[in-house]
This record gives structure tokens, sequence and C-alpha cells, in this order.
């Protein structure tokens, strides 16, 4: 942005010099007028001397004549008479004026119909944002400078939902429906944001989008996902099957959501045969979180959780703090949990597959996986006050890896 008001001030100091140039010029005819004039009157006065000499009977007609001749030579060499005189004349209020008010109407004309604001942003996105939090604040100030741009507002919902931001991802799939129209990849994840801000409680508003979404397009991989989800959790276990089975159709077997909607699909026929068989279903649900501690042969992960000092005076002892470990290019649904409180922090403890949210979905089972650890005052995970930033982990690596809470989500 500097090097762009360098530029400008250039540019308008050369348009001044243009405005300013008939007085520049003016003055310097005017100097040569008054040398002019004053030669003149020194020929005059020099002329008068030799005709008074000459009266007297000093000087003779000849040398008179001489006399003439030679200030007329001198007179000749001190003026510029070969120049031909301007003839039109611009004077000097009006160009003086006029370079007075060409700064401030040029600055008032550009933060009027400018893009200064564009201008900042632009330079801003040549560079790679280094966190999950400076990338949602270059999106929204996006989002801010140009309201009708479809694919800041997509990615900005999509980045929401990555950090577990359902209500603003909501708002931000809305908007680009308004601007896209009720496209079904879009409408999908609308229903799916919806449905994660409300704590997955199903409505008529989502189901008016997932009908939508699946009449526009019966594969929509989203809509499918999402009535799988609800339908399991209602323990409609075979409209579950049917939901995903419909979307691992679709997809690559090498895709890491592939096997999750498999271990699903196993999940939901091993309780809809035990429903089937009228036994009690004693899976551990979706919203639970393991603190058992985990068998010496398991799969473990070291984490470490602290807590920012600028937060100490912030939050309670009680408040509860979650840690989250999810595939990095699958689901945003976790894959498995701890809970703790802010009075354990700091805290160093290992994730294993029994704090795996689904049985049949180990922790273990996934290489790329992204941590991540939040405080809720009130209990609720997805209304969590503070976050960590999100934490990239290759699974085979055996280093320990540290959540900062530090910032307000």
């Amino acid at each position: 942005m500097t090097q762009f008001w360098i530029y400008s001030v250039l540019l308008l100091v050369a348009a001044l010099l243009l405005l300013l140039w008939p007085i520049l010029r003016g003055i310097k005819d005017q100097t040569e007028e008054d040398r002019t004039a004053l030669n003149i009157a020194l020929y005059e006065e020099h002329i008068a001397e030799l005709e008074e000499q000459h009266a007297n009977g000093a000087l003779s007609a000849d040398q008179l004549a001489e006399g003439r001749l030679e200030a007329s030579r001198e007179l000749l060499d001190d003026t510029d008479v070969g120049r031909p005189k301007q003839s039109a004349k611009l004077g000097t209020a009006l160009p003086l004026i006029t370079a007075l008010m060409l700064p401030v109407v040029g600055l008032a004309l550009y933060f009027h119909w400018g893009a200064s604001d564009k201008v900042a942003l632009t330079l801003s996105l040549a560079e790679q944002p280094k966190t999950a939090a400076e990338a949602i604040q270059r999106l929204e100030e996006t989002v801010r400078v140009q309201p009708e741009s479809l694919d800041a507002w997509y990615f900005l919902g999509r980045t929401y939902m990555a950090e577990q931001r359902p209500k603003e991802a909501a708002h931000a799939f809305e908007k680009a429906v308004e601007l896209a129209g009720r496209q079904a990849e879009l409408l999908g994840q609308w229903a799916q944001a919806l449905y994660f801000a409300s704590n997955n409680q199903w409505n008529e508003h989502i189901q008016g989008l997932v009908d939508e979404a699946l009449a526009q397009d019966p594969n929509e991989a989203t809509s499918l996902g999402l009535v799988g989800i609800a339908a399991f959790e209602a323990r409609r276990y075979q409209d579950a099957i049917n939901a995903w089975s419909r979307l691992a159709q679709g997809l690559d077997p090498r895709d890491p959501s592939f096997q999750a909607i498999q271990t699903g699909i196993e999940r939901a026929r091993a309780a809809l045969a035990a429903s089937s068989d009228g036994q009690v279903e004693n899976s551990q649900p979706a919203e639970s979180l393991s603190t058992e501690p985990a068998a010496a042969n398991d799969y473990q992960l070291q984490v470490e959780v602290a807590l920012s000092d600028a937060l100490v005076g912030q939050v309670s002892a009680t408040d509860t703090v979650y840690v989250f470990a999810r595939a990095q290019d699958g689901p945003p649904m976790p894959l498995a949990a701890k809970r703790l409180t802010v009075g354990d922090l700091p805290a160093r403890f290992a994730m294993t597959d029994a704090d795996s949210l689904m049985p049949n979905l180990k922790l273990s089972s996934v290489q790329l996986i992204e941590l991540k650890a939040s405080i809720s005052s009130d209990g609720d995970a997805m209304q969590a006050q503070w976050v960590s930033d999100a934490v990239a982990v290759d699974a085979a690596e055996e280093a320990s890896h540290t959540l900062l809470i530090d910032q307000e989500n």
C-alpha cells in the first residue's frame, strides 16, 4: 500500500508542475522584460548625452553618428529581440487556484469512487496465511470488501466448519446460496452447518434443504452423510444404512472418508441387528467423551494442553476443556476426544483408541490427524468461548504435540 501512495504522490507532483508551468514561465518572461526596459532606458540616456555634447560642440556630426551606432549595437547585444512575444497569457490566478484544488479534489474523488480497501486486500492476499485464524480474518475482510464474491463466502463457510464454528458457517453458506442460486452442493453444506449449530437437532428447515438438494442430485454427498448421521442418532438404523450406502457408492475407495462411511454402515447394521433381537444398544453415543485409561498396547497420541497466561483471569477452574482429534482430510465430526477442566491445566496425556467416539472407527486407523482444544463455560462443546490453533499430526510420528488455548472463538 505504501508503494501505491508513493506513485500517487509522484503523479500528483507531475500534474502540479504542468499546471504551475505558466506561472514559472511568466516569472521568467517578466524578468527578461524588466531587463530589456532597463537597457532601453540606458540607451536613451546615452543618446541624450551624445546629442547634448554635439550641441555644445564637443562632438562633431560624424562622432555623434558613430556614438549612436555603437550604443545601438550594445543595446542589441543586451536585448533578446529575436524571440516572439507571447500573444496570450493565462495569468497567475487560474493556474495557482487549479494547482491548489487539484490534490484536494483528487483525494476526495478517490476516497469516494476509489478502491483503496480493495488494493490493501489484494496486497494482503498475496501472502499465505500462517494460521487458521489469519485465514478466517482475511476471508472475512474479503466478504466485507467484496460481498458479491461467491468463492469467498463458500471458503469462509468451509473454514468455519473446520474450526467448529457452525453458526458462522451457516450464515456464510446462506450468503453463498443467495449469490449462486439454490445449488445442491451449497444446500447440503448449509443444512450440515445448521444441524451442528442446533446441537445435532433436526428440524423442518434442515429437512427442507436436504430434500431440495437430493431432489436436484440424489447422490449429493454432504446431504447423504447428514441424513445418515441424523437417522443413526434417531436410531433409524436402516435409513442410516441406506443413506451411507448410497454415499459410499460415489466415493473412491482410496478416499479417507470411504473407510469412515463403511465403519458407520457396519455399526448401523450391528445396532439394527441388536435392536431386532430385542437387545439394548450399549454403544458409546457420539457426544460422550471417554476418560478411561488405555491399555498398554493401544496406539498413543501424546498431547500437551496449556492455558495462555492472558486467559488465566478470564476462565474458571471448573470450565470444561475439550480436546478433539479428527481426520485432517475427512468429515468435520471428531474421531476421538478427551474432556478435562481448566483446573487440570497444564495437562499431558495420551489419546488412544479408547478415546474414539465410535468403537469401530479407531483413532489409529487415520494417518493424518488434526488436534484442537477448546474451553466451554457451560459444558457445551459446540459453544466454546476459547480455542487453540489446530495442529496437524502425522500418526507415524511419536512426538508430543502441544495445544495452547490462547484465542477467543
